[in-house]
């Protein structure tokens, strides 16, 4: 089997410092936070209440309103950023062989906002079991990339990875394979997430995996901080394009990086705690470096996954320490 050389040719963003991927940029450069009090839903009794919501956005802006009715946020949030990640690849969409291109698409939470706005109606009713016939199609993780699938008329490979924090990455690792063992030419990889609801910061705070910095939202996200005490719900989206390199080459495409290599790996240790020396960190780190046939020493920057959480932060930097050193960027 011949393996192909994968590259990075187009990107896409929804997030809470930015609605596209030049305004998240620039925000991202500038240091901007994304948390500030929740709009969503009234916070008084919930012991959090802040998180990183869309900001100066309207879904009425990107769609008709059957269109709404019809999805969960985190199906929307993933059409605008995969539809900005393949405007900006730039196919003559009429010379792609459909057949070869497909979807795969993250979501630790699917559909969370409609399960808890259809389980409250429930719950209120007084006339029995009335559900939308939206209700299962819009909860369902895999929703986003068959919506994608169908927006772009994209046939070939098409499903959801969950993964919890790593859901994201899960997706573009697996079109990241997908194209270099020659089943695909051209992949939208990426994830969404729209997981500010009541039920959410409430299960979470009940895990006391929330930062409760409620009199400072903008600096709660403090990771490897000695005063961290946990994470801040986000939503959005984000969408990359993934090609065959011969394929990007042969079109002339604008190629943003190539990647090489990518693992996975997970603790076997605790249900939500990870391994306090990072033993599964370091062993996709391994992998990952096994796959791309390189050595720690050519690793010239590294991006943390950093949840704020006392034990996740100090177990990847116990993994990478054993691995890539401490002179390296984090």
């Amino acid at each position: 089997m011949k393996v192909r050389r994968v590259a990075v040719t187009g990107l896409g963003a929804l997030t809470p410092i930015g609605n596209n991927v030049e305004e998240f940029w620039n925000s991202l450069i500038a240091g901007k936070s994304g948390s500030a009090p929740i709009t969503k839903f009234d916070t008084t009794l919930f012991k959090t209440n802040f998180a990183c919501e869309l900001k100066n956005f309207d879904l009425e802006d990107y769609f008709d309103k059957k269109t709404i009715r019809k999805n969960d946020p985190f199906t929307l949030y993933a059409l605008i950023a995969s539809r900005e990640a393949m405007k900006d690849a730039a196919f003559n969409t009429e010379e792609l062989d459909n057949n070869k291109c497909g979807v795969i698409w993250a979501s630790g939470n699917g559909g969370i906002t409609t399960f808890e706005s259809e389980m409250l109606e429930y719950a209120a009713s007084e006339i029995g079991p009335r559900f939308s016939p939206f209700f299962i199609p819009k909860i369902l993780s895999d929703s986003p990339s068959g919506a994608i699938a169908l927006e772009h008329t994209f046939r070939g490979i098409n499903y959801c990875t969950v993964s919890a924090c790593a859901s994201g990455t899960s997706a573009v690792m697996d079109a990241f394979n997908y194209i270099k063992w020659g089943k695909a030419k051209v992949m939208i990889a990426g994830g969404s997430e729209a997981p500010i609801t009541q039920a959410a910061i409430g299960g979470f705070n009940a895990m006391k995996a929330l930062s409760t910095r409620n009199d400072d939202p903008s600096t709660a996200s403090r990771p490897f901080d000695q005063e961290r005490d946990g994470f801040v719900m986000g939503e959005g989206a984000g969408a990359l394009i993934l090609e065959d390199w011969d394929h990007a080459i042969a079109r002339g495409a604008k190629i943003y990086a190539e990647v090489v290599g990518a693992g996975m790996s997970n603790d076997a240790y605790h249900s939500t705690a990870t391994h306090p020396e990072g033993l599964g960190a370091k062993l996709a780190i391994e992998m990952a470096l096994e796959d791309a046939e390189i050595t720690a020493d050519k690793i010239d920057y590294v991006n943390m996954h950093a949840t704020s959480t006392p034990v996740g932060d100090l177990s990847e930097l116990h993994a990478l320490k054993s691995l890539v050193g401490n002179g390296k960027t984090l």
